[in-house]
Order: structure tokens, then sequence, then C-alpha cells
């Protein structure tokens, strides 16, 4: 196959490792990571600061001013390092509501294509293997519990400072999975022709060697 139409979709719920996976399975690849959900992070933030409506505000001017990039790690807004900006509970809420809107989600779609070409490159998300990337070669979903879940995330904010309380992590994940798995448009869920791998007593490491073996056995 060739490495520059490579797209490997890797999706899930919030916490089930995804993101992990994903940065460890580019590296292994020695392609690239997107991370498509920090694109719906970003754009809630972007639309938040600058007062539109996250639930029915007019976003025609926005998606033009909007020029999102990945650098070093980084993700930048117009040139603002917003990496760690768009980690907070609140932007992740306020992004599974951005997210439900046909409008940004079609308006994010050429964007999200544009990034992930040449490949290799693992797309990260909730819709990747169903509607972003349907014809991808290699999809996965990945799962686990959402105590596991939740635990993963209070730790992660906990170590940049958040004193975010495990029970309110785990209320908004709940919350945010019930959403994300009932919205019209693209709902959470796995694509038919996914490899599905629950990762409650996987390491990200076991979970990469795992779908490596089914690529390089392709």
């Amino acid at each position: 196959m060739n490495r520059d139409n490579l797209i490997i979709a890797v999706d899930g719920p919030a916490g089930s490792g995804k993101s992990t996976v994903a940065n460890l399975l580019a590296e292994k690849l020695n392609g690239r990571k997107l991370d498509t959900g920090a694109i719906y992070r970003s754009f809630a933030w972007f639309m938040i600061q600058n007062d539109i409506s996250l639930e029915g505000g007019n976003i025609d001017n926005l998606v033009e001013s909007f020029d999102i990039s990945f650098s070093d790690g980084k993700i930048f807004i117009n040139d603002t390092d917003v990496t760690h900006s768009i980690r907070t509970p609140e932007i992740s809420s306020a992004a599974s509501k951005v997210a439900v809107r046909p409008e940004i989600r079609n308006a994010l779609f050429s964007t999200q294509r544009k990034l992930a070409s040449p490949g290799p490159t693992v797309c990260e998300g909730r819709d990747m293997g169903t509607v972003v990337f349907p014809d991808a070669p290699f999809k996965f979903f990945l799962t686990a519990t959402p105590e596991k879940r939740a635990m993963r995330r209070f730790l992660e904010l906990s170590e940049r400072g958040d004193k975010t309380p495990f029970e309110d992590i785990l209320r908004q994940q709940i919350e945010r999975d019930k959403r994300d798995s009932e919205r019209d448009i693209a709902p959470l869920r796995a694509a038919e022709d996914a490899t599905v791998i629950d990762s409650s007593e996987m390491t990200a490491v076991q979970v990469v060697d795992f779908i490596l073996d089914i690529i390089s056995n392709h």
C-alpha cells in the first residue's frame, strides 16, 4: 500500500486512550497524527472567544477566519497556542454541543481531510471511520469502562494543576457520551468494519502492538 494513502482511523469516547495510542502509532509508523477532536474543541473555543452562541450562533464569517495548525505537539489557532486551553472540561462540553451542528461539521470536514494528506496519518476522533474517512483501510474503535476513562482524564487534568473533582469529570463524561451517542449527525459508534478494542485493562503500548499486528498482517 502507498504510504501517502495510508489512513488509520482511531475512534472512541473520551478517556478511551485513543490520543495516547494515536500518538504512539503515528510515531511507530513514522507518520503523523490528526487529532480531529482537537479541531472541534478549537472551534468551540474560537466561538466562545468571539461571543458566538454554541448552539445557534451564525458561524459563516467565523469559519473563514478559523486557521488551525499543528506543530511540535502544539495546537495553534491563528498563531495563538491553545494546546492547554482546549483541554478543560468546559471546552469538552462545548465541543460536544458544537459537534451536533451539521453546518459546523460540514465546514470542518474539508479541514480534516486536507490536514490528513499525505499519509501515513493516524486520524483520531469520534467519526473518523464512519463519516470522515469511510474508505480508510484500517479502522479501530477504542473503548473502556466509564470509571476507567474518567480516572484517566482526572489524572491528566491533575498533572496540569486542574482540581476538578473525579465525580464531576465522571458525570460530565457520562453526559457527553450520551449526547455523542444519541446525536442525529455522525453519532459516536464503531464502524461496521472497525476492530473494537476494550482498553480497560490494557496499556497504550499493548493496544498499539495489537493494532500494528493487524496492519502488518493485512
